[in-house]
Protein backbone atom coordinates (compact mmCIF):
# COMPACT_ATOMS: atom_id res chain seq x y z
CA UNK A 1 0.00 0.00 0.00
CA UNK A 2 1.14 3.61 -0.88
CA UNK A 3 -0.01 6.34 1.69
CA UNK A 4 0.27 8.82 -1.53
CA UNK A 5 -0.81 7.56 -4.75
CA UNK A 6 -0.68 9.94 -7.86
CA UNK A 7 -3.10 9.42 -10.71
CA UNK A 8 -1.26 11.00 -13.63
CA UNK A 9 -3.81 10.92 -16.36
CA UNK A 10 -5.34 14.64 -15.47
CA UNK A 11 -7.18 13.67 -12.28
CA UNK A 12 -4.24 15.84 -10.25
CA UNK A 13 -2.59 14.84 -6.93
CA UNK A 14 -4.38 13.94 -4.13
CA UNK A 15 -3.31 12.01 -0.93
CA UNK A 16 -5.17 8.79 -0.82
CA UNK A 17 -4.26 5.08 0.64
CA UNK A 18 -4.33 2.89 -2.32
CA UNK A 19 -2.86 -0.08 -3.73
CA UNK A 20 0.65 0.03 -5.32
CA UNK A 21 -0.52 0.17 -9.16
CA UNK A 22 2.46 1.69 -9.86
CA UNK A 23 4.95 -1.08 -9.46
CA UNK A 24 2.47 -3.33 -10.77
CA UNK A 25 2.00 -1.73 -14.10
CA UNK A 26 5.75 -1.78 -14.45
CA UNK A 27 5.82 -5.21 -14.35
CA UNK A 28 3.66 -5.80 -16.37
CA UNK A 29 4.90 -3.17 -18.97
CA UNK A 30 8.39 -5.13 -18.89
CA UNK A 31 6.66 -8.45 -19.39
CA UNK A 32 4.15 -6.91 -22.39
CA UNK A 33 7.76 -5.54 -23.83
CA UNK A 34 9.18 -9.25 -23.72
CA UNK A 35 6.24 -10.81 -25.07
CA UNK A 36 5.75 -7.80 -27.83
CA UNK A 37 9.31 -8.04 -28.85
CA UNK A 38 9.25 -11.56 -29.69
CA UNK A 39 6.17 -12.12 -31.40
CA UNK A 40 6.11 -9.10 -33.56
CA UNK A 41 9.42 -10.17 -34.64
CA UNK A 42 8.67 -13.27 -35.45
CA UNK A 43 5.77 -11.82 -37.49
CA UNK A 44 7.72 -10.10 -39.38
CA UNK A 45 10.63 -12.64 -39.99
CA UNK A 46 7.63 -14.75 -41.55
CA UNK A 47 6.27 -11.88 -43.87
CA UNK A 48 9.40 -11.23 -44.91
CA UNK A 49 10.86 -14.87 -45.74
CA UNK A 50 7.52 -15.92 -47.21
CA UNK A 51 6.81 -12.73 -49.38
CA UNK A 52 3.31 -12.53 -50.05
CA UNK A 53 1.01 -9.98 -52.82
CA UNK A 54 -1.77 -9.99 -50.34
CA UNK A 55 -3.15 -6.80 -49.63
CA UNK A 56 -3.92 -7.87 -46.13
CA UNK A 57 -0.42 -9.28 -45.65
CA UNK A 58 0.50 -5.72 -46.21
CA UNK A 59 -1.98 -3.92 -43.61
CA UNK A 60 -0.32 -6.88 -41.30
CA UNK A 61 3.23 -6.23 -41.88
CA UNK A 62 2.91 -2.51 -41.21
CA UNK A 63 0.42 -3.20 -38.02
CA UNK A 64 3.76 -5.32 -36.90
CA UNK A 65 5.97 -2.41 -37.62
CA UNK A 66 3.49 -0.04 -35.74
CA UNK A 67 3.09 -1.99 -32.66
CA UNK A 68 7.23 -2.49 -32.50
CA UNK A 69 6.99 1.30 -32.56
CA UNK A 70 5.09 1.66 -29.48
CA UNK A 71 6.58 -1.32 -28.06
CA UNK A 72 10.16 0.72 -27.95
CA UNK A 73 8.33 3.15 -25.30
CA UNK A 74 7.53 0.22 -22.87
CA UNK A 75 10.87 0.36 -20.51
CA UNK A 76 10.54 3.77 -20.32
CA UNK A 77 7.25 3.88 -19.04
CA UNK A 78 8.03 0.87 -16.74
CA UNK A 79 11.33 3.00 -15.32
CA UNK A 80 9.08 5.88 -14.85
CA UNK A 81 6.48 3.66 -12.40
CA UNK A 82 8.87 2.05 -10.71
CA UNK A 83 11.06 4.72 -9.86
CA UNK A 84 10.48 8.03 -11.55
CA UNK A 85 11.65 10.39 -15.05
CA UNK A 86 15.22 9.87 -14.95
CA UNK A 87 15.93 10.54 -18.82
CA UNK A 88 15.77 14.39 -19.53
CA UNK A 89 13.28 16.73 -21.17
CA UNK A 90 14.05 15.56 -24.95
CA UNK A 91 13.85 11.70 -24.55
CA UNK A 92 10.40 12.67 -22.66
CA UNK A 93 9.25 14.27 -25.81
CA UNK A 94 10.72 12.14 -28.00
CA UNK A 95 9.37 8.75 -26.19
CA UNK A 96 5.72 10.79 -26.49
CA UNK A 97 5.96 11.22 -30.18
CA UNK A 98 7.03 7.08 -30.64
CA UNK A 99 4.03 6.66 -28.02
CA UNK A 100 1.69 8.43 -30.10
CA UNK A 101 3.32 7.35 -33.70
CA UNK A 102 2.46 3.71 -33.00
CA UNK A 103 -0.49 4.33 -31.12
CA UNK A 104 -2.30 6.69 -34.00
CA UNK A 105 -0.63 4.57 -36.93
CA UNK A 106 -2.41 1.43 -35.34
CA UNK A 107 -5.74 2.96 -35.45
CA UNK A 108 -5.34 4.58 -39.24
CA UNK A 109 -4.06 1.17 -40.59
CA UNK A 110 -6.83 -0.72 -39.04
CA UNK A 111 -9.49 1.73 -40.54
CA UNK A 112 -7.85 1.10 -43.69
CA UNK A 113 -7.65 -2.58 -43.39
CA UNK A 114 -12.00 -2.80 -42.60
CA UNK A 115 -12.31 0.17 -45.46
CA UNK A 116 -10.53 -2.45 -47.86
CA UNK A 117 -12.49 -5.67 -46.52
CA UNK A 118 -15.38 -3.63 -47.11
CA UNK A 119 -14.66 -2.71 -51.19
CA UNK A 120 -13.85 -6.05 -51.35
CA UNK A 121 -16.63 -8.03 -49.83
CA UNK A 122 -19.19 -5.35 -49.84
CA UNK A 123 -18.88 -3.66 -52.89
CA UNK A 124 -17.03 -6.55 -54.87
CA UNK A 125 -18.33 -5.16 -58.35
CA UNK A 126 -16.13 -1.97 -57.79
CA UNK A 127 -14.06 -1.99 -60.77
CA UNK A 128 -10.20 -2.76 -59.21
CA UNK A 129 -8.39 -5.26 -59.79
CA UNK A 130 -5.54 -7.03 -57.44
CA UNK A 131 -2.42 -4.23 -58.88
CA UNK A 132 -4.88 -1.50 -57.98
CA UNK A 133 -5.91 -2.76 -54.68
CA UNK A 134 -1.97 -3.10 -54.04
CA UNK A 135 -0.99 0.33 -55.11
CA UNK A 136 -4.00 1.80 -53.35
CA UNK A 137 -3.27 -0.26 -49.74
CA UNK A 138 0.46 0.66 -50.19
CA UNK A 139 -0.70 4.46 -50.49
CA UNK A 140 -2.54 4.24 -47.47
CA UNK A 141 -0.06 2.26 -45.43
CA UNK A 142 2.11 5.48 -46.73
CA UNK A 143 -0.67 7.74 -45.43
CA UNK A 144 -1.10 6.61 -42.15
CA UNK A 145 2.78 7.08 -41.25
CA UNK A 146 2.87 10.78 -42.78
CA UNK A 147 0.01 11.22 -40.90
CA UNK A 148 0.80 9.72 -37.45
CA UNK A 149 4.29 11.60 -37.78
CA UNK A 150 2.47 14.50 -38.03
CA UNK A 151 0.12 14.32 -35.21
CA UNK A 152 2.48 12.27 -32.62
CA UNK A 153 5.04 15.53 -33.37
CA UNK A 154 2.40 17.89 -32.72
CA UNK A 155 1.27 16.14 -29.21
CA UNK A 156 5.09 15.76 -28.56
CA UNK A 157 5.92 19.81 -28.59
CA UNK A 158 3.67 20.19 -25.60
CA UNK A 159 4.78 17.65 -23.42
CA UNK A 160 7.74 18.61 -20.52
CA UNK A 161 9.01 16.88 -17.44
CA UNK A 162 8.10 18.68 -14.31
CA UNK A 163 9.00 18.40 -10.42
CA UNK A 164 5.67 16.62 -9.27
CA UNK A 165 7.54 15.92 -5.32
CA UNK A 166 10.34 17.56 -3.72
CA UNK A 167 13.53 16.57 -3.46
CA UNK A 168 14.00 15.96 -7.66
CA UNK A 169 11.00 13.12 -8.22
CA UNK A 170 9.65 14.25 -12.15
CA UNK A 171 7.23 13.82 -14.16
CA UNK A 172 6.69 13.77 -18.15
CA UNK A 173 3.36 14.40 -19.54
CA UNK A 174 1.11 17.36 -20.21
CA UNK A 175 1.80 20.63 -18.27
CA UNK A 176 -0.27 20.63 -14.89
CA UNK A 177 -1.27 24.25 -15.72
CA UNK A 178 -1.63 23.60 -19.20
CA UNK A 179 -5.34 24.88 -20.27
CA UNK A 180 -5.79 23.75 -23.51
CA UNK A 181 -4.61 19.83 -22.46
CA UNK A 182 -8.50 18.37 -22.27
CA UNK A 183 -9.65 20.54 -25.14
CA UNK A 184 -6.94 19.10 -26.83
CA UNK A 185 -6.88 15.56 -25.74
CA UNK A 186 -11.11 15.70 -26.77
CA UNK A 187 -10.08 16.17 -30.21
CA UNK A 188 -7.56 14.09 -30.44
CA UNK A 189 -10.17 11.33 -28.98
CA UNK A 190 -12.71 11.80 -31.51
CA UNK A 191 -10.53 11.99 -34.90
CA UNK A 192 -8.09 9.69 -33.66
CA UNK A 193 -10.58 6.52 -31.80
CA UNK A 194 -14.12 7.74 -32.29
CA UNK A 195 -14.51 8.90 -35.90
CA UNK A 196 -12.54 5.39 -36.67
CA UNK A 197 -14.81 3.45 -34.52
CA UNK A 198 -17.39 4.36 -35.93
CA UNK A 199 -16.03 3.79 -39.41
CA UNK A 200 -15.33 -0.08 -38.56
CA UNK A 201 -18.37 -0.61 -37.25
CA UNK A 202 -20.42 0.60 -40.20
CA UNK A 203 -18.08 -1.42 -42.30
CA UNK A 204 -18.26 -4.22 -40.72
CA UNK A 205 -21.79 -4.37 -39.89
CA UNK A 206 -21.85 -4.44 -43.97
CA UNK A 207 -19.43 -6.96 -44.68
CA UNK A 208 -21.07 -9.57 -42.21
CA UNK A 209 -24.53 -9.13 -43.05
CA UNK A 210 -23.09 -9.54 -46.84
CA UNK A 211 -20.89 -12.90 -45.61
CA UNK A 212 -24.13 -14.15 -44.11
CA UNK A 213 -26.39 -13.93 -46.94
CA UNK A 214 -23.77 -14.64 -49.35
CA UNK A 215 -24.53 -19.01 -50.53
CA UNK A 216 -20.86 -19.65 -50.98
CA UNK A 217 -18.30 -18.21 -47.71
CA UNK A 218 -15.33 -19.86 -49.29
CA UNK A 219 -12.71 -17.31 -48.95
CA UNK A 220 -14.08 -15.13 -46.19
CA UNK A 221 -11.23 -16.22 -43.74
CA UNK A 222 -9.50 -13.52 -43.93
CA UNK A 223 -12.78 -11.21 -42.96
CA UNK A 224 -12.84 -13.81 -39.78
CA UNK A 225 -8.86 -12.65 -39.38
CA UNK A 226 -9.21 -8.89 -39.35
CA UNK A 227 -12.68 -8.69 -37.82
CA UNK A 228 -10.97 -10.53 -34.85
CA UNK A 229 -7.57 -7.96 -35.33
CA UNK A 230 -10.27 -4.94 -34.96
CA UNK A 231 -12.17 -6.49 -32.26
CA UNK A 232 -8.91 -6.96 -29.96
CA UNK A 233 -8.05 -3.18 -30.80
CA UNK A 234 -11.23 -1.72 -29.38
CA UNK A 235 -11.18 -3.90 -26.39
CA UNK A 236 -8.25 -3.46 -25.70
CA UNK A 237 -8.06 0.49 -26.41
CA UNK A 238 -11.83 1.49 -26.21
CA UNK A 239 -12.12 1.50 -22.31
CA UNK A 240 -8.92 3.40 -21.72
CA UNK A 241 -9.99 5.94 -24.32
CA UNK A 242 -13.21 6.10 -23.28
CA UNK A 243 -12.22 6.76 -19.71
CA UNK A 244 -10.22 9.25 -20.59
CA UNK A 245 -12.32 11.13 -22.51
CA UNK A 246 -15.23 11.03 -19.42
CA UNK A 247 -12.37 12.33 -17.10
CA UNK A 248 -12.05 15.68 -19.80
CA UNK A 249 -15.32 16.52 -17.88
CA UNK A 250 -15.69 14.90 -14.35
CA UNK A 251 -13.01 15.80 -11.76
CA UNK A 252 -14.03 13.05 -8.86
CA UNK A 253 -14.14 14.40 -5.39
CA UNK A 254 -13.20 12.18 -2.14
CA UNK A 255 -10.60 9.47 -1.76
CA UNK A 256 -13.33 6.59 -2.41
CA UNK A 257 -14.29 7.71 -6.14
CA UNK A 258 -10.35 8.76 -6.54
CA UNK A 259 -9.42 5.42 -5.75
CA UNK A 260 -12.14 3.35 -7.91
CA UNK A 261 -11.28 5.64 -11.26
CA UNK A 262 -7.24 5.06 -10.00
CA UNK A 263 -8.14 1.80 -10.14
CA UNK A 264 -9.88 1.84 -12.94
CA UNK A 265 -7.42 3.87 -14.98
CA UNK A 266 -4.56 1.71 -14.17
CA UNK A 267 -6.74 -1.55 -15.12
CA UNK A 268 -7.39 0.09 -18.58
CA UNK A 269 -3.98 1.39 -19.56
CA UNK A 270 -2.15 -2.14 -18.47
CA UNK A 271 -5.25 -3.60 -20.56
CA UNK A 272 -3.92 -1.00 -23.87
CA UNK A 273 -1.03 -1.05 -23.29
CA UNK A 274 -1.44 -5.21 -23.68
CA UNK A 275 -2.72 -4.66 -27.53
CA UNK A 276 0.79 -4.57 -28.93
CA UNK A 277 1.17 -8.31 -28.58
CA UNK A 278 -2.43 -9.12 -29.77
CA UNK A 279 -2.14 -8.90 -33.57
CA UNK A 280 0.67 -11.45 -34.25
CA UNK A 281 -1.01 -14.19 -32.11
CA UNK A 282 -4.70 -13.26 -34.06
CA UNK A 283 -2.74 -13.29 -36.75
CA UNK A 284 -1.78 -17.23 -36.01
CA UNK A 285 -5.41 -17.75 -37.07
CA UNK A 286 -4.78 -18.14 -40.57
CA UNK A 287 -3.16 -21.60 -41.56
CA UNK A 288 -0.69 -20.36 -44.28
CA UNK A 289 1.27 -18.00 -41.24
CA UNK A 290 1.19 -21.10 -38.98
CA UNK A 291 2.63 -23.14 -41.71
CA UNK A 292 5.72 -20.94 -42.70
CA UNK A 293 6.10 -19.81 -39.29
CA UNK A 294 6.54 -24.07 -38.30
CA UNK A 295 8.57 -24.50 -41.58
CA UNK A 296 10.69 -21.60 -40.68
CA UNK A 297 11.41 -22.59 -37.04
CA UNK A 298 11.89 -25.96 -38.48
CA UNK A 299 13.98 -26.28 -41.18
CA UNK A 300 15.73 -22.43 -40.45
CA UNK A 301 16.65 -22.32 -36.56
CA UNK A 302 19.82 -21.05 -37.48
CA UNK A 303 18.77 -18.31 -39.59
CA UNK A 304 15.94 -17.49 -37.81
CA UNK A 305 18.24 -17.24 -34.43
CA UNK A 306 20.53 -14.81 -36.43
CA UNK A 307 17.54 -12.61 -38.03
CA UNK A 308 16.10 -12.17 -34.32
CA UNK A 309 19.49 -11.09 -32.69
CA UNK A 310 19.87 -8.62 -35.53
CA UNK A 311 16.14 -7.18 -34.84
CA UNK A 312 16.56 -7.00 -31.41
CA UNK A 313 19.96 -5.44 -31.71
Amino acid sequence: MNNQSEFDSGFGVYDCETFDFQTLSGVFYILIFIISVTVNILLLCVLVTYKNKKVTDLFVLNLACSDLVFTVTLPFWAVDQLHHWVFGDFACKFMIATYFLGTYSSVILLTAMTVDRFITVVLHNWPSNHGRRQRCAMGACAAAWVISIAAAISDAIKVKVEIIHEPNVFSCGDPFDSSDVNVGYYLQVSLLFFLPFAIIVFSYSAILKTVLQASNRKGQRTVVVVLCIVTAFLICWGPYNILLFITTFYTPIGCYTRNRLDTAYYICRILAYSHCCMNPLLYMLSQNLRRHLLKLLHYKPCMYAFMLMRCLL
